[in-house]
């Protein structure tokens, strides 16, 4: 098994994947700008090395999130997607647009990706990954210590939301594949 401490190194964690830099790097060139990589494709990759798995998970989705407060159409975040497709054919790209997805959640307008990251169901999967020229950052407004320590807890919004938490942890059902995970019930 792996052992993670901290932000240096999940960055050489994802630094040393081909497939993810070659999608970051998309991303950066073809996607929206400021354009962030999150949920799965950090979470799943540190879970993967925690667990010792020498074969990545597969993605249901590469999560593509920016932030452009004055264009709230879907239409735009599935012309990034056929933006993306086309320059980096193989990954199963999601974009949206933070900005407008307080609408769908039922949540008061986020500020930035950050914000609306604080929003989402569980703590360990709020962080998000993007490349600045060729250096690595990391977004985690809540932090990566639930990421690390294998713990599925709710972020504070969803804990108003339990019937959807629960919900969600039986669709995923993630300890059949990381079976060290520690699980918060609400």
């Amino acid at each position: 098994m792996s052992t993670l401490r901290g932000e240096a190194d999940i960055l050489a964690l994802i630094a040393a994947q081909p497939e993810r830099m070659c999608w970051l790097r998309g991303v950066r060139d073809h996607g929206p700008e400021g354009a962030w990589i999150g949920a799965g494709f950090v979470r799943n990759t540190v879970w993967d090395a925690l667990h010792g798995y020498a074969e990545a998970t597969p993605l249901a989705d590469v999560d593509v999130l920016y932030f452009v407060a004055d264009d709230l159409a879907a239409e735009t975040d599935e012309a990034w997607e056929r933006h993306l497709r086309k320059a980096c054919p193989g990954a199963p790209w999601s974009v949206r647009n933070q900005a407008r997805m307080h609408l769908r959640n039922g949540d008061s307008a986020y500020s930035d990706c950050g914000d609306a990251m604080r929003h989402w169901p569980e703590t360990c999967t709020a962080v998000a990954l993007r490349l600045c020229g060729e250096r690595l950052e990391l977004l985690a407004p809540l932090g990566i210590d639930d990421l690390l320590a294998l713990r599925v807890r709710p972020t504070e919004r969803f804990r108003a939301k339990p019937h959807l938490y629960r919900e969600r942890l039986a669709a995923k059902n993630w300890p059949a594949r990381w079976p060290k995970l520690r699980m918060e019930p609400l």
